[in-house]
């Protein structure tokens, strides 16, 4: 959320900053000495050297560090880690209580690596290539290495058009552009999520892909930086390095020369794997900021019902706090009690509540307001410069402090608030959490002086615009520690270079906590601002296990760094009603899912801000059922856009729905795959298809899972897709027709009407779906199976489910089953260790080109009153109503 004056301040922001981002000749830091590399040493799986200055200091930004120390070590066969830092200083490095490190490998053998480290000595310059092909992946070449207080550059030669994916967060194409582009890392509050900025999250990491192979590059730094892609100084791509403090960290991915999906692998290696989520937070979830009461929160849960769209899960905004203030409810308007009526009423319809918890907390000394009280007892929040009084923001409930994650005393203070105000017997019972404005966001104006006088400038908190209801209104209507980083000499206020920041005037401390306020164990914000919201994210995870513990928790963050889906999800913030951030949303998604290791994300459905229209939220109804987190979410100056409002789209969603909630536990699967092994949920078509140079740049169409190919309608008043089909069998999810373009090409789907949306299945797949949708996931998981076989080109095709109770952290039991199909027959394997507690009612085989003469199930002849075999759409049924506790085999001659 932002103050509305955002959108009119918006293009007077973009000149300030147009002149204040550091923009400087390649060609001068070019000429910089760089390093000469001494005393180089080589030891098993690690190479150190010294690294001196070599030749008369540039000093673009301040005093060149004379004196450097690289290590190089083999961690595995596939990963190299590349660290320069300044041995004479303790510099800032990201704390491993944040980004915990992999352990190296000390049998890693560099004559055994996929991809070896190799360098100059002087001048010092190193490349990383892959041993099978020689191929350099990353090149410092004739670019020196510069090193200064605040500021650290590296830079990379690339192949022209290079595929580069990653560096988030940011709304721009999942193909990052190679012309004059910046990608900024400084997290901020970015109403209306604008291309060619920076936005909420970082995430240092971007693969790079190639028809010979895909590789990983990640740097951990969580200082502010600008990385500069451009192709406008030779043949080829660069890509620049511009970090405003910290040290040179990185890690090299080898990836693999076949499969894309391995780099990611690699990746979670580093990052940590995503969390498992509760099965019941993959169903439709529904919030706006500006429900005025609970009548209004209660009604929208009727009218879902009424409309028979399946609402899982209900969601309210901070409208529901007194003053906006945290920990607390407005009992004129959310009295606890019919709060709690209403947790009730959804708990007892296998539904469920998440509310919106901010970081921020009033500052009200003396009031007697508790959280306050309680986190100034026990001195967690973050401090001023001067390390005495608390650092002052100004955010919804008016003048507020901020919790310090660094302090250890902080995890206890925030578990408490948790259970205390959220307690099942006395509080608000919520099933998961919602967390905001943790960039850490503030709408104080920088330089903010007074934020007492800028709070009552802007209204903070403001006034209720409505009477409250009469608190007996009926509702539902009757139905169911180390040695500290020295900044003193550094202007952090100011560096030397100016990040591209998109934030107020492009001062790191505008709209956000200052750059010198300062942490229990030392660390300032100059160095930690990007980690806040993933810190708060783990505080919030931690307070939500310790309500329910053993239990998967689901948190929705907005801001994260590298890392944070280990624990945590995300939206992508506050869009606009608007065509192109439907678009926009693809890449998002993509982003997170696919090269982040954040599955658990969505945008807000039908957009956040202005006004939606019937064709735009149904369109976007239709897309949203694909993103793994589905919630319908506005703004309180918006419209009602809950997908009742118009028949067109409550139809658009009631289909989707039924869509989503079929191949619920196909995601399901592919989300414990990806906690497993950090194989990605959504897939970009050249994960796939990684040698059809058309799939590199294409970000419209996706896939959900890796055999779910969705292709929507993007464009206003369109009822027609072109869809690329890359080489492969397709078949339609609708009719199951079957599709196939010979070395891939574009299929061009009309009639799409706005109910409806292209989605095929790639072939190759066997998808273990649901009969059919249903009101809540409590009430799918009793629906029978059905098992659809999609062969591939080769008539090969597999697949697999996993299943337990959908809600522990460490299951005491559960099934997991494999299917394979090869000519003719499925064969289905499985331990059933959890009950389904359901059917196998049939077994689909698409693409049978002729009514067969036989089928059989476990070797005996299946009666011909159980098949079906339909012509047109080449879709052979086999009934068998059997209980799915074995494996078993089906076979067609």
């Amino acid at each position: 959320m932002h103050l509305r004056t955002a959108l009119k301040l918006a293009s007077v922001v973009q000149l300030i900053l147009l002149a204040s981002a550091t923009d400087i000749d390649p060609a001068v830091l070019d000429a910089c000495p760089g390093y000469k590399a001494k005393n180089v040493f080589t030891l098993g799986p690690t190479l150190t050297a010294d690294l001196v200055l070599g030749g008369k200091a540039c000093n673009v930004f301040g005093n060149d560090i004379e004196n450097l120390k690289l290590e190089v070590t083999y961690e595995t066969d596939d990963r190299i880690h590349v660290k320069i830092t300044d041995p004479s200083d303790a510099r800032y490095e990201v704390p491993e209580s944040v980004l915990p490190r992999p352990k190296a490998n000390l049998q890693t053998s560099p004559d055994k690596a996929s991809i070896r480290f190799n360098y100059t000595t002087s001048p010092f310059s190193f490349s990383v290539y892959r041993v099978s092909t020689h191929e350099v992946l990353f090149s410092t070449g004739a670019h020196p290495i510069i090193f200064e207080p605040q500021y650290l550059r590296v830079k990379t030669d690339l192949p022209a058009n290079a595929n580069i994916y990653g560096l988030g967060e940011h709304t721009d194409p999942f193909r990052l552009p190679t012309h004059n582009y910046t990608r900024t890392l400084w997290s901020r509050d970015a109403y209306g999520v604008p291309t060619g900025t920076n936005l909420y999250g970082n995430h240092p990491i971007y693969f790079e892909h190639r028809t010979s192979g895909t590789h990983g590059v990640f740097l951990v730094n969580s200082n502010g930086m600008d990385i500069k892609i451009n192709d406008t100084e030779g043949p080829g791509t660069t890509l620049e390095y511009n970090t405003i403090g910290g040290v040179l960290d990185f890690y090299f991915l080898a990836g693999s020369e076949t499969d894309p999906i391995e780099v990611a692998r690699q990746y979670a290696e580093i990052v940590g794997v995503p969390a498992e989520v509760p099965y019941w937070s993959f169903g439709l979830h529904q919030c706006r900021f500006g429900y005025q009461n609970f009548v209004d929160v209660a009604n929208v849960i009727t009218n879902y019902s009424a409309a028979s769209i399946p609402l899982e899960t209900m969601w309210t905004d901070i409208d529901y706090m007194y003053k906006r203030r945290i920990f607390t409810v407005d009992s004129d308007y959310f009295p606890l009690d019919r709060m709690r009526e209403i947790v009730d009423y959804l708990h007892s319809h296998d539904q469920h509540y998440v509310l919106m918890t901010d970081p921020a907390v009033a500052y009200l000394p003396g009031e007697g307001y508790g959280p306050f009280d309680r986190g100034t007892a026990a001195d967690v929040w973050l401090k001023a410069a001067n390390d005495s009084s608390p650092f002052l923001g100004a955010v919804w409930p008016g003048v507020t402090v901020f919790p310090d994650w660094f302090n250890s005393k902080t995890q206890d203070y925030w578990t408490n608030e948790f259970k205390m105000f959220y307690n099942p017997d006395t509080g608000i019972d919520i099933d998961g959490a919602w967390i905001d404005m943790n960039e850490p966001s503030s709408f104080c104006n920088y330089p903010c002086t007074d934020p007492f006088e800028q709070a009552r400038e802007q209204d903070l908190p403001p006034a209720r615009t409505t009477l409250p209801p009469d608190p007996n209104t009926p509702i539902f209507g009757n139905s169911a520690h180390r040695k500290r980083v020295d900044h003193s000499h550094d202007d952090v206020q100011n560096p030397p270079y100016h990040i591209d920041n998109f934030a107020g005037s492009g001062a790191l401390s505008d709209k956000t906590a200052y750059t010198d306020a300062i942490h229990a164990n030392g660390l300032i914000e100059y160095d930690t601002h990007n980690l806040y919201g993933t810190m708060m994210s783990t505080a919030t995870h931690n307070a939500m296990l310790a309500r329910r513990p053993g239990q998967r928790t689901l948190v929705i963050t907005r801001s994260t760094f590298a890392g944070a889906g280990a624990r945590v999800g995300k939206w992508l913030g506050d869009n606009f009603s608007q065509w192109d951030h439907l678009r926009q949303s693809i890449s998002g998604i993509l982003g997170m899912a696919s090269v982040f290791h954040i599955p658990m994300v969505g945008a807000d459905i039908c957009g956040y801000a202005e006004n939606t229209t019937e064709t735009l939220c149904a369109r976007w109804a239709s897309l949203g059922a694909f993103y793994p987190f589905m919630r319908n979410h506005n703004a309180d100056t918006s419209i009602s856009q809950e997908f009742y409002r118009w028949p067109t789209v409550a139809q658009a969603a009631r289909n989707a729905l039924d869509v989503r909630y079929r191949l619920l536990d196909y995601i399901y699967t592919a989300f414990h795959q990806a906690h497993t092994d950090g194989t990605p949920v959504l897939n970009p078509l050249w994960y796939q298809f990684p040698k059809d140079v058309n799939t590199f740049g294409i970000d419209t169409q996706f896939f959900f899972g890796d055999a779910i190919l969705v292709s929507p309608v993007l464009e206003e008043n369109a009822t027609s897709v072109s869809a690329y089909y890359p080489d492969e069998a397709f078949y339609d999810f609708h009719d199951l027709s079957r599709t196939y373009v010979k070395g891939g090409g574009v299929v061009e789907i009309s009639n799409v009407n706005l109910t409806s949306i292209p989605v095929a299945i790639k072939g190759g797949a066997v998808l273990p779906l649901r009969e059919k949708g249903a009101m809540t996931t409590t009430e799918l998981r009793k629906t029978d199976f059905e098992i659809v076989v999609a062969p591939a080109l080769d008539g090969t095709a597999s697949g697999s489910l996993y299943f337990d109770d959908g809600i522990s952290i460490t299951p005491q039991t559960h099934t997991s089953v494999s299917f394979s199909f090869a000519h003719q027959k499925l064969t289905v394997k499985g331990s059933f260790g959890h009950p389904v507690g359901v059917d196998v009612a049939r077994v689909r085989f698409l693409g049978v080109q002729n009514a067969p003469l036989s089928v059989e199930f476990n070797g005996k002849t299946v009666s011909k009153s159980a098949i079906a075999y339909n012509p047109e759409n080449g879709v052979l049924d086999v009934t068998l109503k059997i209980p799915f506790t074995q494996s078993f085999t089906v076979e067609y001659q």
